[in-house]
């Protein structure tokens, strides 16, 4: 079963890979068109065929050709759920149907989608509207009504957020340096009593002839002016785009490319796909060392943002000496810092990002210190306000924000982006998320679903093989201490998640994790100080024959677990590692003996004393040395030596050490045992409990920021990638387990995780079914309809499509059956 399995995720791997890294494929096509861009340019005319059908026919078959079966245009979540977003598009895609006059049904299955859910969702931003939707959505409700269409409902359910619209566009400048996107780019949305002339576009037209990069924006300036450098900024987005436009236009091809690595990695699904990630971030490190080929200037300021924080993780991460000083997205600019922070709804992803982007900082970095302060502060104040409410991003910042990724394992965090409705989010356009293609993105998701499961039938079979050796073993029902078997695995497999073929490599995690767990309990709460020398003494022999009972017990299952990785390390390699393993585990026994007398003897070592046996008897590199001479590349045979280890490992050691006293001091001091915590208070009366363990989180950050520099940089030690990372995979497990409390000791606070990791099955939203919710006899009107749209001031002799005989200047939609215009009053 299992091996149909692999050939099934292989094939399914094969086949995307051939979709989405062939040499020749338009990274384009990862992004999903737009709805509501795309009905703007539908509605164009064309006016060498007397305005008698559109300028851009693809752009109308596209609209045509993509109305979901509930009636509904856009794209919606990552599992087929609707949002406001499809209220808008739908409209928009209604309008350009209506102008044509074609898709009568359509347009009727499209009204009954509106009706059946513009209250529901109006419902939701009722309290906390974004600032794009008050500009958007009441300009939708007008122009349907301008052209013949009813919508029904409540006049209270709209009052609000037309009311925050004026509020808007009386506190607001067309273009200011405090209000992103600005209000010039909404031009289409904009009403007539907000006055814009032509030379107010003009002047605020791209180098490329787009109004802020605005595919919507832009077709109405074309329209209002009949300037030809929009028209060939139309043309030029219809010829790259010739099935439905994107939100923005031009994109950064590289940004694409970034968000879908960056997606595979959030799935767990990089190890598949390490050529191809490799071959984008060398072109990526490439442009970022030519500084003028990666800083283009843009007032795009949100997509640079994100471009830079997502450049910097994946290189970093991936071991490519990237400094943030020389990236823009270290938020230092002060207006960058101001238009953040005047528009926290907009940039709230992205500053998410950034904050991500941070969990990989070096010692001396201050740049990025201040960089995670900012962000964090403008995520936390996101959440309190509900700015991050209406994006569904809320569940994610609050994930971030309450465990650190260094507390985190990488499985869980793989099933929590799997189940995420934005996880085909890849940044904010100027109304919509500018999404993953549906088309890739429920293929990676399926892929990503499916190896999920399959990870967990292999845990599942895996973890019931632990239970039954150490059944056999004695260690179950030892009689005292913790029986941690499932703890110890879940860690193994939930931070180590390469599969199939590191399975012994998990299995050795873990039981070398079990016998710790067991012999430490027989030192602290159970063994006579003579069956503690007597065990110490047979480990240092190797030879149980004056061992008995829970003494003999153990050494018979360390004596296994170490005739086990020899055996495989000689036919692997054909030398014997058993001396190596063998003075290893006699270190950490010895440490344990070491505690164990100053404990009886009430002895105090200074605070250097205690960590040089501490760092040892916290068992962290007895756990991760042995298993990774089995990794590929493995461990050379020379960083198994006691006292010989490299400092990697040694940090590893201490912060380890250290993360556990600060989460099991208390328990210590009743039991009358020695803990750093307890020693600095000790050597400094004056000090308090709460001061000195900030003290010692302090030390632990900074030894946490060296560590991750030398696991992700060459150059510190000779031990292979794969090794450091084994590394940093053991100190995640350790600040899981202490982070906040002792979850280790605890045995309620893991249930969730494990049965998530382990045997939970994924948790996704079925697929809508259309619902036809009643009627409400109230028509949508009142007094918030009083405008029109935007009144252009300065009208050019010749505009195909426009009267430019109207006495007031108003430029509306109005239908005249069954054609539909566009036309002056």
């Amino acid at each position: 079963m299992q091996s149909a399995a692999i050939s099934s995720v292989e094939t399914q791997v094969k086949t995307i890979k051939e979709m989405m890294f062939s040499e020749n494929i338009d990274p384009y096509q990862f992004v999903s068109p737009s709805a509501y861009d795309t009905a703007w340019l539908a509605i164009i005319p064309d006016s060498h065929h007397q305005n008698m059908k559109p300028m851009f026919q693809n752009c109308l078959n596209w609209v045509l050709n993509n109305q979901k079966q509930q009636g509904f245009w856009g794209e919606c979540d990552s599992h087929g759920m609707p949002s406001i977003e499809c209220l808008i598009a739908t409209l928009a895609c209604i309008i350009a149907l209506k102008k044509w006059d074609v898709g009568s049904e359509m347009i009727d299955k499209g009204m009954d989608f509106v009706h059946s859910n513009s209250e529901k969702f109006l419902s939701e931003i009722k309290d906390n509207c974004p600032r794009t939707l008050a500009i958007v959505l009441p300009a939708m409700f007008e122009l349907s009504k301008k052209v013949g269409l009813k919508i029904e409902l409540e006049e209270i359910a709209i009052a609000d957020i037309f009311c925050q619209r004026q509020r808007i566009l009386d506190t607001e400048q067309a273009v200011d340096d405090y209000n992103y996107p600005p209000l010039l780019s909404f031009l289409e949305a904009l009403p007539s009593e907000y006055e814009i002339d032509e030379e107010d576009i003009t002047k605020n037209l791209s180098g490329d002839g787009s109004l802020f990069h605005s595919p919507s924006a832009t077709s109405f300036a074309f329209m209002a002016t009949g300037n030809k450098h929009c028209l060939s900024y139309l043309q030029s987005l219809v010829q790259r785009c010739p099935n439905g436009v994107p939100t923005m236009y031009p994109m950064d091809e590289e940004l694409i490319k970034l968000c879908v690595i960056n997606h595979l990695h959030r799935l767990g699904l990089a190890e598949y796909f390490v050529t191809e990630t490799e071959r984008v971030l060398e072109q990526v490190y490439k442009n970022y060392k030519n500084h003028e080929s990666w800083a283009k200037p843009s007032n795009l300021v949100s997509a640079q943002l994100l471009k830079d924080s997502l450049a910097f993780r994946l290189l970093r991460m991936h071991g490519y000496n990237v400094l943030p000083w020389s990236m823009r997205w270290s938020i230092c600019d002060e207006k960058i810092k101001a238009l953040v922070q005047n528009n926290l709804e907009f940039f709230c992803s992205v500053m998410l990002n950034i904050y991500r982007a941070t969990d990989l900082m070096f010692s001396g970095e201050y740049e990025l210190q201040e960089s995670r302060s900012f962000s964090r502060n403008l995520l936390e104040k996101s959440i309190l306000t509900g700015a991050a409410d209406q994006n569904s991003f809320r569940k994610l910042i609050e994930h971030e924000l309450s465990l650190p990724w260094m507390a985190r394992l990488d499985h869980l965090d793989h099933r929590l982006w799997i189940e995420a409705n934005e996880n085909n989010a890849l940044w904010k356009g100027k109304v919509f998320f500018q999404r993953l293609s549906s088309h890739y993105n429920d293929k990676l998701i399926h892929l990503a679903m499916q190896n999920y499961e399959f990870k967990q039938s292999i845990y599942k079979d895996e973890l019931e093989e632990l239970r039954r050796w150490s059944k056999d073993l004695g260690l179950t029902h030892m009689g005292f201490g913790r029986e941690k078997t499932t703890y110890c695995y879940f860690a193994a497999a939930a931070a180590c998640t390469s599969l199939p073929y590191d399975s012994d490599v998990r299995k050795m995690v873990a039981k070398s994790a079990i016998i710790v767990t067991v012999a430490d309990d027989f030192f602290d709460m159970k063994g006579s100080l003579s069956d503690l020398n007597c065990l110490t003494e047979a480990v240092q022999r190797w030879d149980d024959k004056r061992l008995s009972g829970l003494s003999k017990k153990i050494f018979n299952a360390l004596d296994n677990i170490v005739q086990e990785m020899s055996m495989k390390y000689y036919k692997q390699h054909g030398s014997d590692i058993t001396n190596n393993l063998r003075d290893i585990w006699y270190e950490t026994f010895d440490s344990w003996m070491t505690e164990s007398n100053w404990s009886r003897s009430e002895y105090i070592p200074s605070i250097d004393e205690y960590l040089q046996t501490g760092m040892i008897s916290i068992a962290a590199h007895t756990i991760v040395l042995p298993p990774s001479c089995f990794l590929t590349p493995s461990l050379p045979e020379s960083k198994l030596r006691p006292f010989q280890y490299e400092n990697i490992t040694k940090l590893l050691m201490v912060i380890a050490r250290l993360l556990n006293d600060m989460q099991s001091y208390q328990k210590e001091k009743c039991e009358g045992k020695i803990n750093s915590i307890l020693l600095c208070l000790q050597n400094n009366p004056e000090a308090d409990m709460e001061g000195t363990i900030e003290y010692v989180k302090e030390i632990v950050e900074k030894k946490k920021m060296e560590f991750i520099e030398q696991v992700l940089m060459d150059g510190f030690n000779d031990l292979p990638k794969a090794c450091r990372q084994f590394h940093l995979s053991c100190l995640k497990t350790f600040q899981m387990f202490f982070h906040s409390s002792n979850r280790f000791d605890s045995n309620t606070e893991m249930i969730e995780d494990i049965n998530k990791a382990i045997y939970k099955p994924l948790s996704l939203p079925s697929q809508p079914t259309k619902k036809c919710c009643p009627t409400i006899n109230c028509h949508f009107g009142g007094p918030f309809l009083k405008y029109n749209y935007v009144r252009i001031t300065s009208v050019p002799r010749q505009l195909s499509g426009i009267n430019n005989a109207s006495r007031n200047g108003f430029w509306n939609m109005a239908i005249s059956p069954p054609k539909f215009s566009f036309g002056f009053i």
